[in-house]
């Protein structure tokens, strides 16, 4: 489920025919994080016709009572939380259809890319239940708290483009060469300065936590930390000596 070369972790959603969530596939996913070690960048994909066609209802089935209930959608959410706590960058890539908690995967990572032909809902509303893991409250930071009612209380599919011009999808891709050109995205960051990329989030962090206000309080401090880490002073020296562009990163 995951690979990973060149400072770039790769975790491949493969539970075929539809990669539907069950707590096996929940289980292997956390596994897979568990393995990252020392990879720079990440990216999320998926094997198959589809993204995921959901989740599998025989597990909200499974739920006797409330207590029961609670203590699944406390786990599923972990999933989404454990991603959007990573430091180095994660990227999503969605090649076709993508519902309900590998959505909720996609807007937890910081990068969500997209085939042209892939669409995306959060369905929940079929078996009476709202998103559990985070896809609304997520899905309203990037494109307001009205696009997220309809989202999620229409139950649509909606296509890529749609998506990026609500800021929830940063790039729709050609269809042809998705999966490469997925990656070449995501081993760029890998390549880059990925301690500045993590500075970067801890400001953002701040930011969706308290505005303008909270990100000026912490950003000199978090930009300052740099000049303890190997890339910043080696990549001035870079600049000063060869010009823009040359400089090599190492993530330390």
């Amino acid at each position: 489920m995951i690979h990973v070369s060149n400072g770039l972790a790769v975790i491949t959603i493969s539970a075929p025919p539809l990669n539907l969530y069950t707590p096996e596939l929940d289980a292997q996913f956390h596994a897979a994080l568990s393995q990252l070690g020392d990879a720079r960048a990440l990216l999320i994909r998926a094997d198959g016709k589809v993204v995921s066609g959901g989740v599998d209802v025989s597990v909200f089935a499974a739920q006797s009572s409330r207590t029961e209930a609670k203590a699944l959608f406390d786990r599923m959410l972990l999933l989404p939380q454990r991603i959007a706590a990573l430091e180095i960058p994660t990227v999503f890539a969605a090649h076709a259809l993508c519902l309900t908690w590998a959505f909720e995967i996609a807007v937890a990572c910081d990068i969500l890319l997209a085939a042209r032909r892939a669409s995306f809902g959060l369905v929940e509303k079929v078996v009476g239940l709202t998103p559990t893991m985070g896809g609304t409250q997520r899905l309203a930071a990037r494109a307001g708290v009205g696009r997220a009612k309809e989202f999620v209380m229409t139950g649509g599919r909606y296509d890529a483009e749609t998506l990026e011009r609500w800021n929830v999808v940063n790039r729709v891709l050609p269809d042809e060469g998705f999966d490469d050109a997925a990656r070449s995205f995501a081993q760029e960051l890998a390549s880059g300065p990925t301690r500045a990329h993590a500075a970067t989030k801890k400001v953002l962090a701040h930011f969706e936590s308290g505005g303008v206000a909270a990100a000026d309080e912490h950003v000199t401090s978090i930009a300052a930390d740099l000049y303890d880490t190997e890339d910043l002073p080696n990549a001035v020296r870079s600049f000063l000596a060869d010009g823009p562009g040359k400089a090599r990163f190492s993530g330390r």
